[in-house]
């Protein structure tokens, strides 16, 4: 392990001090890095994703994937805690928190917004960041491929309606557009591009692992970016409301804990190997924050208080999935090898 990846967490609280600084520093430029949009999905933040994504796209092996089928528990832990556990878990969190413990510190009508975003949170598991999870506790890039896969079927069909339940609301405006786009962005091309990059250099297997190795840190350097640019766009509402930031990131931190403890234990039970455990577990606690951020704003509008709790769900997701990553290597034995 190279010094980039060993100080992973150091060069991440960098980045965030930079995001910051530089966000206060030079507003402007951010602003205009910002308007790089389509469809809510930040061009710039889409293209360091990418470069995070594609080294681990290069090392599924389509052949294998039909075997994944064969071990259909880890989708299974998945699916139910995706579906059935964490979007009800999160809601119960939200108001316990802000309607009852918090309620001193927050109006009503406040306290009913920040429920809302992290809800939206709670309904929208992670397709993106996950891969880079999985590649850092060195997951299944099979198994992790179509965990992913499946869940973002489900998405496009239960999304609207358990948000439409748990918000209390008749219509529920999905954004089709983020949705696709991130799928595209996010999956399918640098998919693409892997399989298309595997089959050329798949006749040297030397060549293969030495392209690998080379493309590794580009894959961590794109997380650092990312997180750069996360809390540089955000850095004024950071300095602005840090009570209100505070006050949502608590539920948020404990929900992502405990749905990581959940997945992560039962995969033990399950008697799963790790590399399938661990990024069902990060999948359960992570979210897509492009969905959940785009549906606040169009349900609440952009300055919202809904809005502000998915983008502190965005702000705290990084820091406390690299510590689910390190708790994970840790405890690798727990589990079965293969």
């Amino acid at each position: 392990m190279g010094i980039f990846e060993r100080y992973l967490t150091l060069w991440v609280a960098l980045a965030m001090l930079a995001g910051v600084l530089g966000g206060l520093a030079v507003p402007a430029v951010f602003q205009q890095v910002a308007a790089l949009e389509f469809a809510h999905v930040n061009l710039v933040i889409a293209v360091f994703i990418w470069i995070m994504i594609y080294p681990m796209m290069v090392q599924i092996d389509f052949s294998a994937i039909k075997d994944v089928g064969k071990k259909p528990a880890g989708i299974v832990l998945t699916l139910v805690v995706n579906w059935l556990i964490k979007p009800f878990t999160m809601a119960l969190l939200g108001w316990l928190f802000i309607k009852v413990l918090f309620a001193g510190w927050v109006d009503p009508q406040t306290a009913t917004e920040y429920i809302a975003g992290m809800i939206l949170l709670g309904v929208a598991p992670c397709t993106a960041m996950v891969f880079v999870w999985s590649q850092l506790t060195k997951g299944d890039a099979n198994y992790t491929l179509v965990q992913v896969s499946v869940n973002d079927l489900i998405l496009i069909f239960a999304f609207a309606p358990l948000t439409a339940l748990l918000l209390g609301v008749t219509e529920i405006f999905v954004p089709w557009q983020t949705l696709v786009i991130s799928v595209l962005l996010y999956v399918v091309l640098p998919l693409i591009a892997g399989v298309l990059t595997r089959q050329l250099l798949a006749k040297e297997p030397a060549r293969l692992a030495a392209f690998l190795a080379g493309i590794k840190p580009f894959s961590i350097a794109g997380l650092v970016a990312t997180v750069l640019l996360l809390f540089a766009l955000q850095a004024e509402t950071i300095i602005r409301q840090p009570l209100a930031i505070g006050l949502i990131a608590i539920p948020l931190l404990i929900q992502t804990y405990a749905i990581f403890a959940l997945t992560y234990f039962a995969g033990c039970k399950l008697r799963l190997p790790h590399q399938v455990a661990a990024p069902a577990s990060m999948i359960g606690a992570s979210n897509f924050f492009e969905l959940a951020v785009a549906v606040a704003i169009a349900l609440f509008g952009l300055h919202s208080a809904a809005a502000l709790a998915t983008v502190v769900g965005v702000l705290v997701e990084v820091p406390v999935m690299l510590s689910l990553v390190w708790f994970a290597n840790r405890t690798r034995h727990w589990f079965k090898t293969s």
